[in-house]
């Protein structure tokens, strides 16, 4: 009997780097992520309209601007609940930075994603915005909470 299936090649599409495709799966809603390489494309057009040469530079430039460094954490300790200033993995710090330079985007109205995003990553890009803002506040609680560094031990 004749096989009824034709095999068809799968086009491969050549994969641009792990942070890329990353951003883009955090930009997904819904598990569309046609639409959100679509955004993600049209949101790099819009960065080198704006005269900057490499889109994705500046991408990673404004995403190493948002990320913190230091974040506090919960730690119960007999009873007592303190903040402790823990250092960031990378991949939480990637993590963080996308999260908020979307967040912000998203907060944003009446216009199309692709342009607020691009908005707010040369924002970030210039130390600007909502993303720099949320960086620093969790610096700033951190190094207030400073005295209690010593229970990091406690912090899971």
């Amino acid at each position: 009997m004749a096989n009824k299936f034709k095999k068809v090649k799968k086009i491969i599409l050549p994969r641009e780097d792990e942070q890329v495709e990353k951003f883009i799966n955090y930009v997904m809603k819904d598990g569309k992520k046609s639409v959100a390489r679509r955004v993600f494309s049209d949101t790099m057009k819009e960065i080198r309209d704006n005269w900057h040469m490499n889109p994705k530079i500046v991408l990673r430039t404004a995403i190493e601007n948002a990320s913190p460094t230091i974040m506090v954490k919960s730690a119960r300790v007999w009873g007592s609940v303190y903040q402790v200033p823990v250092e960031v993995k990378q991949q939480r710090k990637f993590f963080f930075a996308c999260k908020w330079i979307l967040d912000a985007a998203r907060t944003k109205k009446w216009r199309p994603m692709f342009k607020k995003l691009a908005e707010e990553v040369l924002a970030a890009y210039s130390w600007q915005w909502y993303a720099v803002k949320k960086r620093e506040e969790a610096q700033k609680m951190a190094e207030a909470n400073k005295a209690f560094a010593y229970m990091s031990k406690y912090v899971h």
